[in-house]
């Protein structure tokens, strides 16, 4: 038996998704993109693809149908992306050098400290802490080959 009994989980074709007219998807891609990303919502940690769908005017399938169709995967890989993006730049801002990870993770909209570990390494293959290190010796480097 493999350990955890992980199996990998095959792709399965939602028939709802090819519903979804393609000139209406490309139009709830853009809508989709000017609220999670323009107007930051990712940061909102309620923002549910409920509340999403409400604010688009559809319903919740076919925010599910673009997501997975025009982004290639689901509603909380996609806002999870923007939060790790953007915690990516805090973490290697010399401003924020005194935050504490916990406190990174509450201001890209993370519920909590585990989910963003979890995500942070998911997507970037280290942890927060092991990335903002990485950084601070590349830019002490940086300063000494300078010098």
């Amino acid at each position: 038996m493999a350990k955890y009994n992980i199996t990998e989980r095959k792709e399965r074709e939602a028939s709802y998704r090819t519903l979804v007219n393609p000139a209406l998807m490309d139009d709830l891609k853009e809508r989709i993109l000017n609220l999670i990303v323009m107007q930051k919502k990712y940061k909102d940690k309620g923002y549910s693809a409920k509340q999403l769908a409400s604010d688009l005017g559809t319903n919740t399938r076919y925010v599910s149908a673009v997501v997975n169709v025009r982004f290639h995967m689901n509603y909380t890989s996609f806002v999870n992306k923007y939060r790790i993006e953007e915690a990516m730049s805090i973490l290697t801002d010399k401003r924020y050098q005194d935050l504490r990870i916990e406190e990174v993770s509450d201001m890209v909209g993370f519920a909590n400290r585990q989910s963003f570990y979890a995500s942070f390494f998911k997507n970037i293959g280290i942890t927060p802490k092991e990335y903002r290190r990485q950084h601070a010796q590349q830019a002490v480097s940086k300063t000494k080959k300078k010098q």
